[in-house]
């Protein structure tokens, strides 16, 4: 590493961090947290790893969304970013301790504090600009087929998304706005999602009267737990997998549940009501599929940071949409 070339050493640090696919780069924590960490040493540049950690020494002190907010703020970018701000990310003590380590071998305590303070701005500057290519990301492509059937429609995004790295949540809203359009008298929750299907601690990912709809694309055990739990509540449920998982998952419905569930393909159950509610009319499928999707992205941007899970319509679909 050159001293005379800190940004080199910075740019090495974070090159050699675990990439993670559903950002297509680091961890959205480790990001957050070395934001936070970086604007300590303007203050008191101490290297120790000792004085960045929080009482109990798994944590990084400090780090949150409104820290990692404002120092995003003072250059100017404004959109949500890691709402935890890296305190859920177990791996964070062994990225920023590498950080601490090469700017070390970097000698920046012998420069005046007003110097170093303007590579550390640098440093973070270079973050920021990493925060602004994942807010930048393209968004879905959806392609539109007037002679595909809804089904295939439906099935051909789930099967890019899931090409993406993006199965799980864009199933879970697709079912959410889905439900909205079918049911506008109704509130639909809109819950936040991850990259993957990740166990919570709610009966199901939606929920109308008496039934409870689980959404996954990777249907497993805990799913059907989950399932069980919701019979022996008296409850009704419907477990949503990609049609490709559909057979797999009616035979674990059945091992699991004693088929009392009902477990549908996301494609069926999301293309019928489209259809139904359509009245099978070609120019109303048309514009509730553009329903469909345009409630699909206020649901998205209204809970989810990364917003390359929203969807973008095709021109030959909606030319007065970008």
């Amino acid at each position: 590493m050159q001293t005379d070339h800190p940004i080199i050493a910075f740019e090495s640090w974070y090159n050699s961090l675990k990439k993670v696919k559903a950002n297509d780069g680091p961890a959205i924590g480790t990001i957050a947290a070395s934001l936070v960490v970086l604007d300590r040493l303007k203050k008191d540049y101490n290297l120790d790893i000792q004085s960045h950690l929080a009482p109990g020494g798994s944590q990084i002190k400090g780090v949150g969304g409104i820290a990692v907010a404002t120092i995003l703020r003072e250059f100017k970018e404004t959109r949500p970013f890691a709402r935890e701000g890296g305190r859920t990310n177990r791996g964070l003590l062994g990225e920023i301790r590498p950080l601490l380590e090469a700017l070390k071998l970097l000698n920046l305590d012998s420069l005046t504090k007003d110097d170093r303070n303007e590579i550390l701005h640098s440093y973070q500057a270079y973050l920021v600009e990493r925060v602004q290519d994942f807010h930048n990301r393209q968004k879905l492509k959806f392609v539109f087929d007037a002679k595909h059937s809804t089904w295939q429609i439906i099935h051909q995004l789930i099967k890019k998304s899931q090409t993406e790295n993006k199965g799980g949540p864009v199933a879970q809203h697709l079912v959410g706005a889905k439900l909205q359009l079918r049911f506008p008298e109704i509130e639909i929750s809109n819950k936040p999602t991850s990259a993957a299907d990740v166990p919570t601690n709610r009966w199901g990912d939606f929920s109308i009267n008496n039934t409870i709809f689980h959404v996954t694309v990777a249907p497993m055990q805990a799913v059907f737990e989950k399932c069980q739990q919701n019979l022996n509540e008296g409850l009704k449920v419907y477990l949503l997998v990609p049609d490709s998982k559909l057979a797999a998952a009616r035979e674990l419905g059945q091992q699991f549940c004693e088929g009392l569930i009902a477990v549908e393909s996301l494609e069926s159950f999301i293309s019928q009501n489209i259809e139904e509610i359509s009245i099978f009319s070609n120019n109303q499928l048309k514009q509730n599929i553009i329903n469909l999707v345009n409630l699909y992205n206020e649901r998205v941007d209204s809970v989810e940071i990364d917003k390359s899970l929203m969807i973008e319509l095709p021109s030959n679909l909606n030319g007065d949409n970008d």
